[in-house]
Formats: structure tokens, sequence, C-alpha cells
């Protein structure tokens, strides 16, 4: 394939609203037409709000997750993580958290003490990635990165790249994951352009987080998921300022069976994961 085919806009997503309480919640995907973009599961968007002060915080307690891993992006306020395999941090705006759920964590995900008594600005990201049967039941895991931890850097052009996972026009990103998943937060400046290589046959995650950019010509709103078509490169414009969640992956290309906190590849390994969590496998809870 040559170097000159940039990847296509097929159809486009647009996130629907699903609020949890007083969390403003929008959801891309799964959604109507879309139940994945193989290995990536799911994205919820919260936010952009402002919490007043002597808020409750964000509502979500213990809970358990089996068969894959949980990328969580603090685009603004801070989180406080707790989970029974012993990880535990407050990671703020800029940060994120990788967690392995693989055979099985119960964690809590939840505003710390000085948010709610202060309140202030709130946005947060949470992407679920599919593990293949074979590492479904990895040992769990957790990393928590603050801003700092994260190579930044910014192109020629002026468009700052935040690097997660995987490796980025030559910057290796902090984590690299058990199945090669590159994750990156993408800011452009209005009529900045942005490039970057995608091998053929890999899956490519598009969100428009905020703002207005088109990919291959094609407008792409905020709060869009883009599903792109093939290709070697993916490419960016930017008509407004804008940050976009940016990733991509080999597809697993394999069945998948999921209820509720867990994803599987058989009905049968649902039973057991709820069996497992209720019994104890999971470890304690973590306090909530």
């Amino acid at each position: 394939m040559s170097s000159s085919t940039p990847r296509p806009v097929l159809r486009l997503h647009p996130a629907y609203r699903d609020d949890i309480g007083d969390l403003t919640t929008r959801r891309p995907v799964p959604g109507p037409g879309l139940n994945q973009v193989d290995p990536f599961l799911f994205l919820n968007h919260h936010g952009p709000q402002t919490y007043p002060p002597n808020n409750a915080g964000l509502p979500f307690g213990p809970h358990p997750h089996r068969g894959f891993e949980t990328v969580t992006f603090i685009l603004d306020g801070e989180l406080a993580h707790n989970d029974s395999g012993g990880g535990e941090s407050i990671i703020k705006a800029g940060g994120i958290q990788w967690m392995t759920a693989g055979s099985g964590l119960i964690h809590a995900e939840l505003s710390p003490a000085d948010f709610k008594r202060d309140g202030g600005p709130m946005e947060i990201l949470q992407l679920w990635v599919n593990l293949p049967s074979r590492l479904k039941m990895t040992k769990p895991d957790y990393v928590g990165l603050q801003a700092a931890d994260i190579p930044t850097f910014t192109t020629e052009g002026g468009v700052t790249v935040e690097p997660v996972s995987g490796e980025w026009l030559g910057v290796k990103a902090p984590i690299q994951s058990l199945i090669d998943i590159h994750l990156a937060v993408v800011r452009l400046p209005a009529g900045a352009r942005f490039e970057v290589p995608v091998a053929p046959g890999r899956t490519v995650f598009f969100y428009a987080i905020k703002g207005q950019v088109s990919v291959a010509g094609t407008p792409v709103p905020e709060w869009n998921l883009a599903g792109l078509g093939d290709g070697d490169r993916v490419e960016v414009t930017a008509e407004t300022d804008a940050v976009v969640l940016l990733g991509h992956a080999e597809p697993i290309k394999e069945p998948v069976f999921s209820h509720g906190p867990f994803v599987m590849t058989t009905r049968e390994e649902i039973i057991q994961a709820i069996e497992d969590y209720q019994s104890g496998k999971f470890g304690p809870p973590p306090r909530g």
C-alpha cells in the first residue's frame, strides 16, 4: 500500500447522553449500530461540568471487573482509585489510570475529600479495552500516572501529543500494554494538521473530545466517534481548537460475551466470574 493512503471516515457515531445521577455522561460505544471497535469495547465521557462545594462526588463505589482493561483519562479535576489488589492513588488533571482487571479486581473510583469539599471542574474519559481469551485470567495490575509522568511533546505544527501507551512519532509512552495498544490524547490548535502512521489492518479508535476536526477531509464533530476505513496513516485537521482521543491496536477477532462488569468469550465464563466474585475470590473490597 502506498504511503499516500489516509484512512477515510466510513461513518460517524455520535455519543448519546446517558447521565448517571448528576454526572453528565456521553457514550459513543457501545451504541446504536456499534457494539465495539475491536479491541476497544466501551467509552464513557463524563463532563465537562463544574461541581459545587460540598458535593457528593463521583458515584463509582466498589465494583468488580474481569477479562479486560480500563484506561481512565483525567482531563480535568481529580480521581481517587482504590482496588482489591492494593492499587491506590489520587490522579489529578492530565494524568491517567491503567487497570488490568485480568482474573478479577474490585475497585472504587471516587472524588477525593478536598474535591467534594471545594468542588471544581471535572472531565474524565473511561475506555474499556478487551483482552484475548489467552490473557483474560492474567494477574491483575494497576498503574496511576500524573501529568508529569507522561512524555508530552509538541510537533512543529503546534500539535501537543500526550502519549499514554505504545509509541507516538518516535516517543515511547510510559505504558507498554499486553496487546500492543497505542493511545494518546492529541490537542490541536485551530488550523493545525496532525499525521501519524498506522499499519494497515489495525483498528483505529478516534473520538472527538472537544472542538471540530476533519479526518482525511471529512468533518468529525465534537462528541463523535469516527469509524475509519483501512489505509496506512491517520490525517487530522483542526477547524477549531480541538482535543481528540486517538488509539490503534490489532483486532482480537474473538467472541465477546459481556455481562455488566465482566467481559469474557463464553456464557460459562461469565457464570464462573459471578460465582468467583460472590465467593470472595476477587479479594477484599477496597474502601469506598
